[in-house]
């Protein structure tokens, strides 16, 4: 390997750093943590300090079957260095990230070469959705990560090519998948199993495996994957592990009527939430030919992998923005791979693909300029007494939150960058698709920091300056109505022998007063039913009451 190439390597890293950091890292820790995933999981890292255990997933200081505990592992050091606070919660994702972009070069310049894996991170490192999440504190990236690096690992196993280290990359790609396994359950092998299954139904079950490498696999796999369960086993704790085993099954089966959706839902969220590597991707669709048996190799997993994503979430009902996530993987691979041929003039982006690219950037970029707009002038909005504006959503939306009345402009920034992009696209100029990617990279860390802190006003300051500011006095803080964790999270809550289920709060006769959040649709409802219910404020939607202690009415 020549000192040149090396150099230019490093090189790359560090400019995925630098760039990485220059655009995730800004007003990181600014707005409060989301309810209910974010604060969720932030909770639970929260409550490992606290208790000082590290290997029970709880919350509200009880078990918590639902998740093993690989990610709150990772908070848990976040805040040890920053501090119990929204920074350290997200600081992971953050690390993500760039590591994300970095495995995307490593392997897209294995497989095709430098200049493949520029596009490769590009197509992601631009995309609407795989930003977000890096900006976010849920579980989804770290997740994916693992899942794609075991999958991609896997890949490398099956190269003929690759003989030498093939048992390596077999047994590293058991052991992502263990990772994503402690990282948030058994899905990350179900979604192997049934990627692997096509794969082998596409070959006609003709492949060369010895039974001692099958072993293995699974042997790491098992080892990695089940560390956790197994001690939870065995120091007495069989009913997390099975109440974590019922809460699987019923998330891939069970109705939501919270999150349902249609069916195609996911193919939406991809469409939009993966611009512009979800349009460009759909040119791949060629019989065009590979110079590798590794390149075919792994276009032919991408393709396996998007599908199943795909068609393994548009069948669960219920339907979450997040569980098609590690679609984005394979969709921005299949996007870098029509980049790399156009540039080769090998493939033409077609003129319905100019025109699709058009129409979602003028779809995001009216949002842009019509949220602010409807929000700072909510008469015209709650006059027209559409179905999704509900009491809670009618008053939130009256909350005096400030917009400077330039907010549009990035909306028009954005169409007007696609619309130049597109043209340069249209004269087979390579400059049309850096303007694409750089005008759609620039929106949407714009609108994330101009938007996300204003929504999070409306939807649920307001309440957590209330839990902030009961913060460190001997009273009880509970929800009514709705689940939240962020009475948890803000208001710090400590371990304590106490019973403070809710039935009794609500109940029997309390040693110190216990405050109650609700939400106005059910204002009424819980008034009637708990008359000793006293209102201390109501704004913003939300109805803040206490119950005072002493003895209970007879």
């Amino acid at each position: 390997m020549s000192g040149d190439t090396f150099s230019r390597r490093i090189a790359v890293y560090a400019g995925i750093v630098a760039i990485a950091t220059l655009f995730l890292l800004p007003f990181l820790g600014l707005t409060n943590l989301f309810d209910a995933d974010e604060t969720n999981y932030a909770e639970t890292a929260r409550e490992m300090i606290v208790s000082g255990d590290y290997l029970t997933v709880q919350v509200d200081f009880e078990p918590f079957p639902e998740k093993p505990p690989l990610f709150f592992w990772l908070q848990v050091l976040s805040m040890k260095a920053f501090g119990i606070n929204e920074f350290a919660a997200r600081f992971p994702n953050l690390l993500c990230g760039i590591v994300s972009l970095m495995m995307l070069y490593f392997f897209g310049r294995k497989i095709y070469g430098h200049r493949f894996g520029l596009l490769w991170i590009l197509s992601y490192g631009a995309a609407i959705l795989p930003f977000f999440f890096f900006k976010s504190g849920i579980i989804d990236p770290w997740f994916n990560l693992f899942i794609f690096i075991g999958i991609a690992l896997f890949i490398f196993y099956l190269d003929p090519a690759k003989q030498q280290i093939r048992l390596r990359n077999l047994l590293l790609s058991a052991l992502f998948f263990g990772l994503a396994v402690m990282t948030k359950g058994p899905v990350a092998s179900l979604i192997f199993l049934l990627c692997f299954l096509v794969f082998l139904v596409l070959k006609r079950f003709k492949i060369s495996t010895p039974i001692s490498h099958v072993g293995l696999f699974i042997l790491v796999l098992s080892l990695v994957g089940g560390s956790w369960f197994v001690f939870q086993a065995t120091s007495g704790n069989s009913g997390i592990v099975r109440e974590f085993i019922s809460y699987q099954i019923k998330l891939l089966t069970s109705d939501s009527s919270v999150h349902d959706g249609f069916f195609a839902y996911h193919l939406v969220v991809l469409l939009v939430g993966v611009f512009p590597a979800s349009v460009i991707a759909m040119k791949s669709i060629t019989k065009k030919a590979e110079d590798t048996e590794l390149q075919s190799l792994f276009k032919q997993w991408m393709y396996i992998l998007l599908l199943v994503v795909l068609i393994l979430f548009s069948i669960v009902n219920t339907k979450l923005l997040h569980y098609s996530s590690l679609a984005y993987f394979p969709l921005t691979f299949l996007a870098a791979w029509v980049w790399d041929k156009w540039l080769d003039r090998k493939i033409e982006i077609g003129r319905w693909q100019v025109v699709l690219i058009f129409l979602i950037a003028s779809f995001l970029s009216a949002s842009a300029i019509l949220f602010p707009l409807l929000t700072d002038h909510y008469d015209w909005l709650l006059n027209k007494n559409f179905a999704f504006i509900d009491p809670f959503t009618r008053e939130a939306v009256q909350r005096n939150v400030h917009w400077s009345g330039y907010e549009w402009l990035i909306g028009l920034f954005l169409i007007l960058g696609v619309i130049v992009a597109a043209i340069q696209i249209q004269r087979r100029d390579w400059s049309g698709m850096l303007i694409l990617h750089v005008v759609v990279l620039i929106f949407v860390f714009v609108s994330i920091n101009l938007f996300s802190g204003r929504i999070e006003s409306y939807t649920q300051r307001v309440a957590i300056k209330f839990y902030q500011s009961l913060r460190g006095q001997d009273v009880y803080v509970n929800t009514l109505g709705f689940k939240s964790y962020s009475h948890l999270f803000y208001f710090d809550k400590q371990p304590s022998d106490e019973d403070d289920s809710l039935e009794r709060l609500m109940t029997d006769q309390l040693d110190k007063d216990a405050y109650f959040v609700m939400q106005v649709n059910k204002k009424d409802m819980f008034l009637e039913r708990f008359p000793e219910l006293e209102i201390i404020l109501e704004k913003d939607g939300y109805v803040f009451t206490v119950r005072r202690a002493g003895p209970s009415d007879p």
